[in-house]
């Protein structure tokens, strides 16, 4: 295993610089050999951690296609209609500069990803060829009656609650 080594550059002060960038220290790119020993402790450092990680990963995006598999096509449906209602939601709070965790928008995203794959195979194994399967999903979209995402309907429910508390009180 080599390792790959750039020097820094040092440039003579601005002030009486005779000879402009030819006077500069840089000597290229070395590369130098690790020792055996520092290469074993390089490999296993890097190789052990991701790789479990990456496999606990793999288990959860298959129990999640495992879950939204057993789900009905129209439920997949709702539950895209839900989810995109979410992720707007949460531009509207980008956007307001609230409060939100950043790493929601991109399980949401793929989630919807996942969900919209398996509604396509479903597609493919029926026969409907993607001419027909745009069609079909325009349709679909211009049914769709828009409604509020589940958070927000939660919120105006907690909101309810507490106006119903504070008049009875």
């Amino acid at each position: 295993m080599a390792t790959l080594s750039v020097s820094s550059l040092i440039f003579p002060a601005k002030s009486n610089c005779a000879k402009p960038l030819s006077s500069s220290t840089f000597h290229g790119v070395r590369i130098a050999h690790l020792c055996p020993t520092h290469r074993a402790v390089v490999s296993w450092s890097r190789a052990a951690s991701p790789s479990y990680s990456s496999v606990v990963m793999m288990a959860k995006k298959e129990e999640e296609l495992k879950e939204v598999r057993e789900k009905s096509t129209e439920q997949i449906n709702e539950e895209i209609v839900d989810l995109k209602g979410e992720l707007f939601m949460l531009r509207l709070q980008r956007s307001a500069r609230n409060e939100f965790k950043s790493s929601e928008f991109r399980r949401m995203r793929k989630r919807i990803a996942r969900m919209l794959t398996v509604k396509r195979e479903r597609e493919l194994e029926e026969g409907i060829n993607k001419r027909l399967s745009r069609k079909l999903d325009k349709k679909w979209r211009q049914s769709i009656v828009p409604r509020p995402p589940p958070s927000l309907k939660k919120l105006q429910e907690e909101e309810a609650a507490e106006e119903a508390k504070e008049s009875s009180a």
